[in-house]
């Protein structure tokens, strides 16, 4: 009898309220907090979950928040990743969960919104 409410946050301010979108300017002048650490990055974009509550009278209150590895349990690909010889060979410049991840428009040579079956 349990139901969830799933929302997006396309076309809002939600990610750059909540701290794990950035903008070209933040990027720009290596000012970006994230995770309760600020400082340089170059993503505009990095993993976040958030969970709200709304009570009967209709307050909304943020319950559970988690940044950086607190939200692989969600990402079902880690898991398999996890289980061969290298792992996630997450060799970048941090090591971390991100080092590897680009978005579509960033592959090299290929123009923004452009994508192909091969990248």
């Amino acid at each position: 009898g349990w139901k969830f409410d799933w929302v997006s946050s396309y076309v809002s301010d939600f990610n750059f309220d909540m701290q794990v979108s950035f903008t070209d300017k933040q990027i720009a002048a290596g000012c970006t907090t994230y995770n309760f650490e600020t400082r340089p990055r170059t993503s505009k974009e990095l993993p976040g979950t958030s969970v709200f509550y709304r009570d009967e009278t209709g307050d909304i209150f943020l319950t559970f928040m988690s940044r950086a590895r607190g939200g692989e349990a969600q990402i079902g690909a880690y898991d398999y990743l996890d289980m061969t010889p290298k792992g996630r060979n997450e060799n970048g410049p941090y090591h971390g969960l991100m080092d590897w991840v680009r978005l579509h428009d960033e592959y090299q040579g290929k123009q923004a919104g452009q994508a192909s079956c091969c990248d």
